[in-house]
């Protein structure tokens, strides 16, 4: 697997874990800044929109997205998820790679670290979120 397919499929999966790790996390319309870096090369920041559900946010496993699991269920397995006060911990193993992650809540908004192992190359995600409403989807 190239560098940057593994990295666009590392991104898409740790979208559907930062849904996953909901926790205290509100549903609703958020704004997500994601940064990845990987072997002393950063990548650009994205950010990105999530919608999350109502349903989301009571069944966080529900919020991970078939696509972040490279299309076939049951590739990823979340383990260890713990949610103590505002905090979010979890690991996670899939074909291919491993991980673990760490958000922390403040009412409308979060940040988060999630470090993943891809065949031997380690890369780190940092996340900032915010709640900009109701979801109008």
């Amino acid at each position: 697997m190239t560098l940057r397919k593994a990295m666009l499929v590392a991104g898409v999966l740790a979208l559907g874990v930062s849904l996953y790790a909901q926790g205290p996390r509100r549903d609703g319309k958020w704004e997500v800044k994601l940064e990845m870096s990987m072997a002393g090369m950063n990548m650009p920041a994205q950010t990105l929109t999530q919608c999350v559900t109502p349903k989301q946010a009571a069944d966080p496993q529900a919020a991970m997205p078939p696509s972040g699991r490279g299309g076939r269920g049951g590739d990823c397995k979340i383990s260890d998820y713990k949610a103590e006060g505002n905090k979010v911990s979890w690991t996670m193993a899939c074909q291919q790679m491993t991980g673990s992650g760490e958000f922390v809540y403040a009412g409308e908004t979060y940040t988060g670290t999630m470090k993943m192992n891809m065949q031997g190359q380690e890369m780190t995600m940092k996340y900032a979120g915010k709640r900009l409403g109701d979801c109008t989807e």
